[in-house]
């Protein structure tokens, strides 16, 4: 068993083990250190399977959640730009299983019987969830650029109305669960037409508490509503979603229409563009931060394992030894948010820690507390002494892996045709606009700002600061901007300006006022005719727009 661990030649460190990456120093980490904390006092019955070798060196997951039409199947095609085995996509509920798409050689797909008992798949431990989900469970294969890096898992569509009571088969709640727990992102997809959360949404919603980094919330379709009823949608999103995640902060929410076909309302096209660039580039990380978000997930599941332990060795000691022990245990039950507030005090740990109160009794119920272990307090301290000095080692071995080789984004697919070229986000705008033109851009409009140059009566074809600042300000914007706004302007540094950089100072404040980001340095097209270090190219810009002005 666990015969994953490495023994390859590497760095040791100061207690002899070896890691050659942060993969192999968490999954020893676990085998040593962690796993027999949750083997002793029964963590996998309650809370969660133990680890494998495929968990660790998985590929970043996507997990998609929403109801039937909202466009999570469709999304990944949207991703992929091909179709994968198994997909099916209509308005009805199409997808009635769970749908891994993965990287593979071969076209093809996996039944879910099968998948379980292969070791090189993350996925062995749902073995536990019966035929009724592996019935329902397959993994689709396919060589696609995008699955290099990552893996998206399609769900069953979520009902709603009298079609959430029909049972499943499975406890699709505890699946979610269990995924949830594993993958790299959340996302819940919402139509702009379909934002009741149902009770089986809610549940799912529910099953991810905890994982609330991870959740990232899509409004599809966004296309079909004008501006003001897309204001009265997302408003009516936010909403819904309040009650259901009961976080203080705001969950992000991108808008877009994800699919391959013409927007039907296009006047928030920028909008939608803008939101899906920021969606491509977090998932684009994914691969960057999947070593960091393995980290994190194993400091979670330690600091849950240590509070089980306290909870069950409390439980043993506080039990009779022969008379009495069904009645303290229904007693012992009953008073578990006080036993909760005992620990907390006794062992200083968060109230944020601790599992849920009402399903650890329910959970409780089936177990003889006389059979717990007592507390074993060298194998707390292990755990201890991993998160106080081992994980920090792992964290500069993070830092040190990406400085030596930067894991590659997420490439391919839809990640592909926007992100370079004449449909790249920006391109031609802002800053951007004239990159390729022949003439200076300021130009366009020099006539207009030369007028105001020459009311400013300059001496000697310049400025000074202070006639350049009264017309400056009249844009209202403050002065940490126009600040900037000068220092780019002014070429020559000479704490003056000339025309050409008066009117590079006015197209810039055009640009802000436009909504568009300042650049750090100016770029090359932006650069007046007279400034350039090619007195040539000064000269042709210069007939360029001295005649467009005759």
């Amino acid at each position: 068993m666990f015969s994953w661990v490495k023994q390859e030649q590497g760095g040791r460190n100061k207690d002899g083990e070896m890691y050659q990456t942060v993969t192999e120093g968490l999954q020893s980490l676990y085998l040593k250190k962690l796993l027999p904390l949750e083997e002793t006092y029964l963590f996998h019955d309650f809370h969660s399977p133990a680890l494998e070798a495929a968990d660790f060196q998985s590929k970043p997951m996507v997990l998609l959640v929403g109801q039937y039409s909202t466009g999570k199947t469709t999304f990944i095609r949207y991703l992929l730009e091909q179709d994968f085995p198994g997909m099916r996509i209509g308005p009805e509920p199409t997808t009635d299983g769970f749908i891994a798409v993965m990287y593979g050689e071969n076209e093809g797909i996996i039944p879910g019987n099968a998948l379980v008992v292969d070791p090189k798949k993350p996925f062995r431990k749902l073995n536990a969830f019966g035929n009724s989900f592996l019935n329902r469970f397959i993994c689709s294969q396919m060589p696609n650029q995008v699955l290099q890096s990552i893996s998206i898992i399609d769900t069953p569509g979520i009902l709603s109305g009298e079609k959430q009571r029909i049972s499943r088969g499975y406890d699709f709640a505890e699946v979610l669960r269990w995924f949830g727990e594993r993958v790299d992102r959340i996302i819940l997809l919402f139509d702009a037409h379909k934002l009741d959360i149902s009770d089986e949404f809610s549940e799912a919603i529910r099953a991810f508490k905890g994982q609330d980094d991870k959740i990232r919330v899509v409004l599809n379709k966004a296309d079909q509503v004008d501006t003001q009823q897309l204001m009265r949608v997302y408003g009516a999103l936010m909403w819904s979603l309040g009650k259901v995640i009961n976080t203080p902060e705001v969950v992000r929410v991108y808008l877009g229409s994800f699919w391959g076909k013409p927007l039907q309302n296009s006047e928030n096209r920028r909008l939608f563009e803008a939101e899906s660039q920021d969606l491509f580039k977090d998932i684009q990380s994914l691969p960057r931060n999947a070593a960091l978000r393995k980290l994190n997930d194993l400091i979670k599941r330690a600091r849950l394992a240590k509070v089980h332990a306290y909870i069950i060795s409390y439980l043993k000691k506080e039990m009779p030894s022969l008379f009495g022990r069904e009645k303290k245990k229904e007693e012992l039950i009953t008073r578990l948010p006080e036993i909760y507030c005992i620990l907390q005090r006794e062992h200083h740990i968060s109230p944020g820690d601790f599992p849920n109160v009402t399903k650890m009794q329910d959970m409780l119920q089936h177990y003889d507390f006389n059979k717990f272990p007592s507390l074993k307090i060298k194998l707390v301290e292990s755990v201890d002494k991993m998160l106080a000095t081992k994980i920090a080692g792992l964290m500069s071995m993070i830092r040190e892996e990406e400085s030596k080789a930067p894991p590659a984004m997420v490439s391919g697919g839809a990640f592909e045709g926007s992100q370079e070229g004449p449909f790249g986000q920006g391109y031609g705008e802002g800053i951007s606009a004239g990159a390729d033109a022949e003439d200076w851009i300021v130009s366009r409009e020099k006539h207009r700002y030369d007028e105001i140059f020459y009311m400013l009566m300059p001496v000697n074809g310049k400025i000074t600061g202070v006639n350049a600042k009264k017309e400056m300000m009249n844009s209202r914007l403050p002065n940490t901007v126009l600040g900037k706004i000068w220092k780019l302007a002014d070429c020559d540094r000479d704490g003056m300006l000339d025309d050409e950089e008066f009117a590079l100072a006015q197209h810039l404040i055009k640009v802000k006022l436009e909504g568009y980001e300042l650049p750090g340095e100016l770029p090359e097209h932006l650069v007046p005719p007279t400034h350039r270090k090619n007195p040539t190219d000064a000269d042709e810009n210069n007939t360029l727009y001295n005649h467009s002005e005759d």
